[in-house]
Parts: structure tokens; sequence; C-alpha cells
């Protein structure tokens, strides 16, 4: 049985908190690989700036560098809102030899009781919390929890720069930034 990690989102844009997240949990863990599933359409978020393509993209920039990272199209293959009992279906489906663990942020594994068929999800995959200053996590369903290092960056902080002309360099791996200028992503 292999073991792989799937850390889901937007990424819009993925950032090296992303990286850092991805990279603790494989090592951690042991785990083979971390595959990064960027959803078309989040259940709870509003509608991404950027396109899935674009999206997809700057995801396969940001962790060409890693050959334990792979990308995952499933959910923008997909038209709608992303569910993860759906992804996981499918993924299960099509690779009956792999034990998938699903990392989540700390402010999820508190909103876990909301997510939909949450109890069939918990007898699918394992869930992966990644700790974060701030919160203190009291799971409600049994999860493996993991420190990481604590960086302050998130998406909205980066597209936030980027719109104000503040540079992101450090903040994103170099890839995605030069495609984001490229594209001419987040600005005014």
């Amino acid at each position: 049985m292999r073991h792989v990690g799937i850390l889901g989102g937007t990424f819009d844009p993925p950032h090296l908190g992303h990286l850092i997240i991805a990279e603790e949990v494989r090592h951690t863990l042991n785990l083979e690989e971390i595959w990064f599933v960027p959803s078309q359409e989040p259940p709870h978020k509003d509608k991404a700036r950027t396109s899935a393509k674009q999206r997809v993209d700057m995801v396969q920039h940001a962790i060409e560098c890693n050959p334990f990272f792979k990308l995952n199209t499933i959910e923008v293959n997909r038209v709608g809102k992303s569910y993860t009992i759906d992804t996981l279906t499918l993924l299960k489906k099509e690779h009956p030899d792999i034990s998938f663990h699903f990392i989540i942020g700390a402010d999820m594994v508190e909103y876990l009781p909301k997510w939909h068929k949450i109890n069939e999800l918990m007898n699918m995959v394992t869930f992966v919390g990644v700790k974060r200053v701030g919160f203190e996590l009291e799971p409600p369903y049994p999860i493996t929890l993991v420190d990481i290092p604590y960086i302050e960056i998130s998406s909205t902080m980066i597209r936030e720069r980027i719109e104000t002309n503040i540079p992101v360099t450090y903040l994103l791996p170099e890839p995605v930034i030069y495609y984001i200028k490229e594209k001419r992503l987040y600005e005014e």
C-alpha cells in the first residue's frame, strides 16, 4: 500500500506556505508523494480570482523542483462545487492501492463537523491537521496532527500586495512570480 498526501486548495496563487506544509507533512509522516489538487469551485469560498487553467499552471510552476510533489487536476476537470467526498470517492476508485492522507489547516480542523458527509470521509481517508499559531487544536474527530514552522503567508495577502505594487519576492516560488507578471494577474 502506497501512502500519498493530498493538499487541496484554490491556490490563487500557490505560495511558499503551501510548499512548506506539503514538505513538512511528507517528511513527518514518511509519505511517498504529495498531490496538489487545485479546486474548481470551493464550496466554502468565493470564486477564485484567476481561471482554473491559470491556477493549475501556477501550481505546476510552484512544484516543478520537488520530485515528491505532483499535480492532480481531478477537481478542475469537474464542473461546479468541489466536495472532498466526491474527490476522494473518485481517487480511491482510480487508486485502490493508495492510502490517502488529506491535509488541512488548523482553521479547517475546527470546521470539520460542518463538512459534507464528514462521517463517510473519516472512513475513507486519514485527516492530517497542520498546527498554526493562534489555533488550539481540539479536533472533534481523530486526526493526525503535524507541527509546521510558523510562516504567515496567505494568498489573499499576496494578491493585495500585487494589487498595490508591493514586492512578493521570497513569498512565492520564482517561476510563479514570473508567470503572474507575464499574465498580469492580480493587477488592479
